[in-house]
């Protein structure tokens, strides 16, 4: 293990390519035989309820509104009218102007809110900027950072510098209370181009002191897949029994439907364990897979598929 304190991007840099390579054909098979297994009964309605409870209800547009942020806490306050058992989502991520209207809305529900943060999505500002970006999220309630790596940096083999980016925003998480928000780093993996760079990217983000690792920002496609979040985990399963620290993964981006988010399930227990089944430690960042998976509970519920119309559009 890497002595910190002594970290050049020299040293940095032969320790992640000495990770262990990943087999594409591999990884990929793997993925596609775990997205087969199938899951009824219990265990499928166990599922659905799990995935409600691990979203990060999203939205990330130009366009937002108070009043559209003040709607989605609505939605994650009461997922289902017709049913009152139906669980909550576990955060609503929004931009930083938004934290303070969230945090409002949701009062002592229990649910967190997520502020993206350092320039999002691209990346592409000062250190300052950044760090005043995630010091205004914070201080206006956020309970949880996403941040993004600078790819740019990361591609060029400037691994240090991700690292004391990673770390000074991880700072800039600190309240005045002492207690910190936590803070996910998004690696963008779309732009990562090979699965070696995931893990590296995976690694390099937990040694600076991400609290998860998210695959995207959903900007930009490809954005979570399967193999990609498979290293992923298999990277924070090997940091646990390294370090002795657990990690949470969150994929990102392009998870629609019930279908989806239960492979997702699938593959968390089967790679990583299912200490991950929480949403302390396993998240999904969507807008649109709230919908989908309350349709399927409501048909488990009812034996009917009442259809779109029976949920609310976001």
């Amino acid at each position: 293990m890497l002595g910190v304190g002594r970290l050049t991007n020299a040293a940095l840099t032969t320790w992640l390519h000495g990770l262990p390579g990943v087999d594409q054909v591999g990884c990929e098979a793997r993925a596609a035989a775990l997205g087969t297994r199938s899951i009824k009964t219990t265990a499928k309605a166990w599922a659905i309820d799990a995935a409600i409870s691990m979203i990060d209800l999203t939205t990330l547009e130009g366009s937002d509104t108070h009043d559209k942020v003040r709607s989605l806490c609505g939605k994650a306050l009461v997922p289902d009218p017709t049913d009152a058992t139906t669980p909550r989502p576990a955060a609503i991520c929004v931009y930083g102007d938004m934290v303070a209207t969230a945090k409002k809305a949701l009062g002592d529900s229990g649910i967190r809110v997520a502020s993206v943060a350092t320039a999002f999505p691209s990346g592409r500002a000062s250190m300052r900027v950044r760090l005043a970006d995630t010091r205004d999220g914070v201080q206006a309630g956020a309970d949880e950072i996403d941040m993004v790596i600078d790819r740019g940096a990361f591609l060029s083999g400037r691994y240090l510098e991700v690292f004391d980016q990673i770390a000074a925003v991880r700072e800039a998480c600190l309240r005045a209370d002492g207690s910190s928000a936590h803070l996910k780093v998004i690696m963008e993996t779309g732009e990562l181009a090979t699965y070696d760079n995931v893990r590296r990217a995976s690694y390099l983000s937990m040694l600076a002191g991400g609290h998860f690792i998210k695959t995207s920002t959903g900007k930009v496609s490809p954005a979570a897949t399967l193999p990609v979040t498979l290293v992923m985990l298999e990277a924070v399963r090997d940091w646990r029994e390294l370090t002795g620290t657990q990690v949470g993964v969150k994929p990102a981006g392009g998870i629609r439907t019930s279908k989806d988010a239960l492979k997702y399930l699938v593959m968390v227990s089967e790679v990583a364990g299912d200490d991950w089944l929480d949403p302390d430690w396993f998240r999904f960042g969507a807008s649109s897979l709230l919908n989908d998976l309350l349709l399927q509970r409501q048909k488990l519920r009812t034996g009917a598929y009442s259809g779109a119309d029976y949920v609310t559009i976001d």
